[in-house]
């Protein structure tokens, strides 16, 4: 597990409540200042359908927004930057406000089927698609460059991979479609042999 994730996360409160609970509390080891998104993460990140995207508002409650599209909409620019297209909404702008103030964020992405969950922290930014026509050209799908509105970037810190514990396995249509096609053509398969028998 890369040392920065837990380094930032364990405060002297965390260490209070895991000496209560656990009888001492753990000291990260030292980090480095960021660590890289690797092969292994990169290609989960590209394979991604959706995330969920967290930030902290003025006020100082926390935000929690889900993010989809085809996978790969979230782009891996290089080892220490994501990216992805914002398109036109319910023109809340919680995420986009909250950015303005406090570009801390955290990623949380999912394969619920094969129970694996990645988790990142970052620092994020927005820019105004309208001054950035070249990143809407190279982050976004053709069909929906007319309504990306903005563009997110993640300067990633670190990330920390969980365990598959407690993650119940779930399915998309075109999975289950994948999986059940196989099985529609052997069922086609022997339904046109009984009737080729029935007729003989």
């Amino acid at each position: 597990m890369p040392e920065k994730y837990l380094q930032i996360l364990t405060t002297p409160s965390v260490g209070r409540a895991q000496a209560h609970y656990y009888g001492r509390s753990r000291v990260p080891a030292i980090a480095p200042e960021r660590d890289p998104l690797g092969p292994e993460e990169q290609s989960f990140v590209l394979a991604r359908d959706s995330f969920y995207l967290a930030t902290v508002s003025e006020s100082g409650w926390p935000y929690l927004q889900h993010r989809g599209g085809a996978p790969g909409f979230l782009q891996v620019v290089d080892h220490h930057t994501l990216a992805f297209a914002d398109y036109s909404g319910n023109r809340q702008l919680l995420s986009t406000g909250n950015l303005a103030v406090n570009d801390k964020v955290a990623l949380f992405l999912m394969d619920y089927p094969n129970r694996t969950r990645l988790k990142i922290l970052g620092h994020g930014r927005v820019v105004d698609a309208r001054e950035h026509l070249e990143l809407v050209a190279k982050w976004a799908e053709t069909r929906v460059h007319a309504v990306v509105e903005r563009l997110f970037m993640i300067d990633v810190i670190s990330f920390d991979w969980n365990c598959p514990k407690y993650i119940t396995p779930r399915y998309t249509v075109a999975e289950v479609e994948s999986a059940v096609a196989p099985l529609r053509q052997r069922i086609a398969e022997l339904e046109a042999q009984i009737k080729h028998h029935v007729k003989i």
